[in-house]
């Protein structure tokens, strides 16, 4: 089910990016074949062999409004680089520049790899001769087009880098965790916390009997949220589970006991902080320790308290498959 809900919302996605491109692309919103009136001046004059002039460019608001069909003002002046290239001359803004809408927008399209990348144009329209202080040109864009769906392309494949990376990571750490439990197997350790705890347990879930291996699961299962080991935990709360699905008279009703499980492995109480955050924070995770123990604990107290409370009203004790 889960998966039918995550392909909706990536269609989902998909067809408001297409939409919105589609809507921009037939109003023209960034104007892509027409060149945007500016003035340029020259401080130091105008040098045609130059490569790289300092200067300063102005928008008219009038004329921006109108151009970009926008109420956005621009700023008076904005300083400003001409840099000389093979395909012509390229007009950069700095990249602190304060840019208004759409021009940000288009700043923030062309800049893939950096964000903080300059907004640059092709300078169109310009006659000057050397020395000269003022020019009025135009500056050609890189057109933008489909840039909802480049988002998404963008985000899509940034976060699978990050999940990589971050998979990658976790090896060690869980190869240690899991290590220390596989020693503490084979020492006997797992097994006498399994007879210190059961004890404690075996109120909890009343018609489990005491040899059954569903008992002995869900204390591996509470012991290893314990430790921190939730990738160990879940494969033994599954088996728990499915030992109490044994039990149960009734294959299509949850028993209380089934509930009180989901509770507690839910809540599950942590002594030592879980690896995946041991794995990504390192040593700043002992900041958290005292934190995470409080409210792990009081999670599960308030997780037993509530499944107790519930299994004792009338209306859930009767729908308990094992009542009576």
């Amino acid at each position: 089910m889960l998966n039918y809900i995550w392909a909706g919302l990536i269609i989902a996605s998909l067809l408001f990016a297409l939409t919105t491109d589609v809507q921009e692309l037939s109003q023209d919103r960034f104007r892509n074949e027409a060149p945007l009136p500016v003035t340029v001046e020259f401080p130091d004059g105008y040098a045609p062999d130059a490569r790289r002039q300092s200067v300063r460019i102005r928008l008219d608001s009038t004329t921006y409004r109108q151009f970009y069909d926008v109420s956005a003002t621009p700023g008076s002046a904005y300083t400003g680089t001409l840099v000389q290239t093979r395909d012509g001359r390229q007009l950069q803004f700095d990249a602190e520049a304060s840019l208004p809408e759409p021009l940000a927008t288009i700043r923030s399209f062309l800049s893939s790899e950096d964000e903080n990348d300059p907004l640059r144009g092709t300078l169109t329209g310009i006659d000057a001769g050397r020395g000269t202080a003022q020019v009025e040109a135009g500056v050609q864009f890189e057109p933008v087009r489909f840039r909802k769906l480049n988002d998404i392309a963008r985000a899509a494949i940034n976060f699978a880098e990050t999940a990589a990376s971050l998979a990658l990571g976790l090896i060690g750490v869980l190869g240690l965790m899991l290590g220390l439990v596989k020693i503490g197997e084979e020492a006997g350790l797992i097994h006498a916390l399994t007879g210190l705890v059961q004890p404690i347990l075996s109120p909890l879930f009343p018609n489990v009997p005491e040899d059954h291996p569903a008992l002995a699961n869900i204390t591996l299962n509470m012991l290893a949220n314990v430790f921190g080991l939730g990738n160990a935990a879940t494969p033994l709360g599954i088996k728990a589970m499915e030992d109490l699905q044994e039990l149960n008279p009734e294959k299509d009703t949850a028993t209380n006991g089934m509930v009180m499980l989901l509770a507690m492995n839910t809540s599950s109480v942590q002594l030592v902080p879980p690896a995946l955050l041991v794995a990504i924070m390192g040593l700043q995770i002992n900041q958290l320790f005292f934190s995470i123990t409080l409210a792990t604990f009081f999670s599960t107290v308030a997780g037993i308290l509530g499944a107790l409370g519930l299994s004792k009203l009338k209306r859930y004790r009767n729908t308990d498959p094992q009542a009576g």
